[in-house]
């Protein structure tokens, strides 16, 4: 059986949103796991923010990436991943920062607010946490409607600067191997790029029709 990827079938589509739900959540069984056998190592709060951080900025870099990458390889099913990763780069966010509020500073409200303003890398990922709260609120078809086409998807730009916001708390965080964040950095950078190429090209075959 052969499977065509541009013209998969609406029960191909369902079962493949079924399989990306569910390894979007191996991740946290991950951690689960490593909590439940004492396999977090010598600073287990640490190895939750680190985890926790990653996945949300893994999930945000493949939501923005997919929109040029449908409109670039005309997959057009692609746009329909899009909600879900999205709220999974939301749930990881909150597991962060649940791990940092709870676990990491006791619920230390002051202390937590003395971070935020003293710390760039902490500045600019709480202000992106806080950036994505609109959008998950925003994500429903009902929420859709409401807002309108177009006022929705100004909206839901905001994910170019949550996702900057992400890869630069990442990058500050780091400091010495920059691998990482430099891969984030130049998925960020290319989806970018591919969407200014692919907006070039739609303008020009608007003026050659």
């Amino acid at each position: 059986m052969t499977i065509n990827i541009r013209r998969m079938s609406e029960s191909q589509i369902r079962a493949l949103k079924a399989v990306v739900f569910l390894l979007a959540l191996v991740p946290l069984g991950r951690l689960l796991g490593w909590a439940a056998m004492d396999s977090l190592g010598a600073n287990p709060i640490e190895k939750v923010l680190r985890q926790t951080g990653y996945w949300t900025l893994t999930f945000l870099t493949l939501t923005m990436a997919l929109t040029p990458v449908r409109q670039w390889t005309g997959i057009i099913w692609l746009g329909r991943f899009r909600r879900m990763l999205g709220l999974y780069a939301f749930f990881y966010s909150l597991l962060h920062l649940g791990t940092y509020v709870v676990l990491d500073q006791f619920f230390d409200w002051m202390g937590i607010l003395k971070d935020i303003a003293k710390r760039p890398y902490i500045t600019v990922g709480f202000t992106a946490l806080v950036l994505m709260i609109p959008l998950a609120v925003t994500s429903t078809d009902g929420m859709l409607r409401r807002l309108g086409g177009e006022r929705w998807r100004k909206l839901h730009r905001l994910i170019y600067l949550i996702t900057l916001g992400g890869v630069i708390h990442f990058w500050w965080l780091v400091k010495k191997d920059i691998t990482e964040p430099f891969i984030f950095a130049s998925i960020y950078l290319t989806s970018m790029l591919l969407r200014l190429v692919i907006k070039q090209r739609n303008i020009k075959r608007r003026q050659t029709v």
